[in-house]
């Protein structure tokens, strides 16, 4: 891994986050989620099928995950783009070493954005100060400037350098030495990371569907489909045809069902 690969993740670090200067829908919501964060990973390390593998076990652990009130339990900014980054900074061809490397890199990324995320938060009550300060002297430049600049800054410094620091530390250092972190990891550790992250993706998958499926017959149709593809080996593609056909048929018996109780009223 390079300094400029580093630097550009970091840069995503912060494009991806709550607040970045291209508004959230662009950033928390899309650059910040981690397919799309671990693809840019890929782009950036030249090795995107690698990356969207780990950004996959990262997307399925945070399915259900919410943040009601702006509370982060996880940063999954800084997790995605760290967690890849420095596992792909130390790819060697072993998936299982890398998995493992992704998952101690962004358990402390996105421990680390937690607590940056909180520091942003208490640096942006100088920014409520600077922005009344405005209301009270009729200055919407000042207002706009609390709000647009000073706040970007602040998050900004807290996002991009601290990523910056844990990447030069590690992966830059690590790579450009010829020292291998994977190779130091003892077997039993990988096991444990690896074992972990299975855990959290059935954890994320399981708070997903508790959303999704109010009836018993939910869960039948999620039981059917897995079972396609476990025991039947079907693709994607052929499992969404036939989820379409199941769809089509499960809402006509609905609509039979209903106009049945009208006709019978």
């Amino acid at each position: 891994m390079t300094v400029l690969q580093a630097v550009l993740v970091s840069l995503f670090v912060y494009l991806g986050a709550i607040g970045s200067v291209v508004g959230n829908t662009i950033g928390w919501y899309n650059l910040g989620r981690p397919l799309v964060a671990s693809f840019i990973v890929g782009l950036i390390m030249g090795n995107v099928p690698v990356a969207l593998t780990l950004g996959l076990l990262l997307q399925l652990a945070n399915l259900g995950s919410v943040t009601p009130g702006g509370a982060v339990g996880w940063d999954l900014s800084y997790a995605t783009y760290i967690g890849v980054a420095g596992a792909l900074a130390f790819h060697t061809g072993d998936i299982a070493a890398t998995t493992a490397l992704m998952w101690a890199f962004s358990t402390i990324g996105g421990a680390i954005g937690v607590a940056m995320w909180n520091l942003v938060y208490v640096l942006d009550l100088a920014c409520n100060r600077v922005a009344q300060r405005g209301a009270e002297n009729d200055n919407p430049r000042l207002m706009a400037f609390a709000n647009a600049g000073l706040g970007n800054i602040i998050g900004f410094v807290c996002r991009f350098f601290p990523a910056l620091v844990i990447l030069v530390t590690t992966a830059v250092a690590g790579s450009q030495s010829g020292v291998n972190v994977a190779e130091m990891i003892p077997s039993w550790l990988v096991t444990t990371l690896t074992t972990f992250g299975g855990m959290m993706a059935a954890l994320g998958m399981g708070i997903l569907l508790s959303f999704l499926m109010k009836k018993g017959v939910h869960f039948c149709i999620f039981l059917a489909g897995f079972m396609l593809v476990a025991y039947l080996g079907l693709n994607s593609m052929a499992l969404a045809a036939f989820g379409i056909v199941v769809a089509i048929i499960y809402y006509y018996i609905l609509s039979s069902k209903s106009e049945s109780e009208v006709t019978g009223l």
